[in-house]
């Protein structure tokens, strides 16, 4: 049984905030570098060489690649033979979360009450924190800082089965052309397929922490990715909303068992600079 102390999540947690906001992931980067090769439209090409250039800056001067830091949306992977002293795991991690917005000068978004008051609770907790139980005795926690800009243009539609795979093809393309600039193209979609309203949209989400180019293992998902990927970067709104060929960087779907009535399908996307960090412990 490995033991991990409460205040040692803490500082790890603390450390990924900054890490997340200041240093763009390298395969996002590379993403980036491809797209500006293959993008045509001057706008396009001028608005992307400023996306690297703010991506080295960022990295360099340990400011935030946006200003915009985003909700704290925590991955946790805990293994059956791992446990934590001193505390919650949770509290751990939305302490971490309060040091890590503070030291890194990083702009708190978060409000108490989504609704009536929204006063602001600046420290940007509490975050959103996904659980799963493995087996073994690791402690991984990933961090997608989730702009709101990308966020608000997440969906969901309940398809009917009989919908199919073109049912799916549309309803994801339409969604990204709708979007249009607000998400900070060229986003990273993801998309979630099956399980129930929740699921799907939590594996939408799921599926933005995969590697830029990375592909799904089934050959049939991984040709749909492809499919949607080639449709969505013929809508034209280019990087930045400015018009051109690369509205996204990837199309990354990710699957669950469903009811044999339905068909939910999610849609969420990463803004460009789609911003994650890991630590193991």
């Amino acid at each position: 049984m490995k033991t991990v102390a409460f205040n040692r999540i803490v500082d790890a947690v603390r450390d990924l905030c900054v890490r997340a906001a200041c240093d763009l992931p390298a395969d996002v980067l590379d993403g980036l570098n491809n797209a500006f090769a293959a993008e045509r439209s001057p706008q396009g090409r001028a608005a992307l060489s400023h996306c690297i250039d703010n991506a080295a800056i960022a990295a360099t001067e340990r400011m935030p690649i946006c200003q915009d830091t985003g909700t704290a949306v925590f991955f946790v992977t805990v293994g059956s033979e791992c446990r934590i002293s001193g505390g919650l795991l949770g509290d751990a991690i939305n302490e971490g979360c309060r040091q890590g917005y503070r030291r890194g000068f990083l702009r708190p978004s978060i409000v108490g009450d989504p609704l009536f008051d929204r006063k602001n609770t600046d420290d940007n907790t509490p975050a959103v924190i996904h659980y799963d139980l493995v087996h073994g005795d690791s402690l991984t926690i990933t961090l997608l800082s989730k702009g709101g800009g990308s966020e608000n243009m997440s969906a969901l539609r309940m398809l009917k089965p009989a919908d199919g795979k073109e049912g799916v093809v549309a309803f994801v393309v339409e969604t990204v052309a709708k979007a249009g600039g607000n998400p900070c193209p060229p986003v990273i979609v993801g998309v979630g397929i099956g399980g129930t309203a929740d699921t799907a949209s939590l594996l939408a989400k799921r599926a933005l922490l995969r590697n830029v180019g990375s592909h799904h293992h089934d050959a049939r998902f991984r040709e749909l990715e492809e499919e949607i990927l080639r449709h969505v970067n013929t809508t034209g709104n280019g990087p930045q909303g400015l018009g051109g060929l690369v509205t996204a960087l990837a199309v990354h779907i990710e699957t669950f068992p469903c009811h044999i009535a339905s068909l939910p399908v999610a849609v969420n996307l990463n803004c460009h600079a789609a911003r994650q960090a890991t630590v193991e412990l």
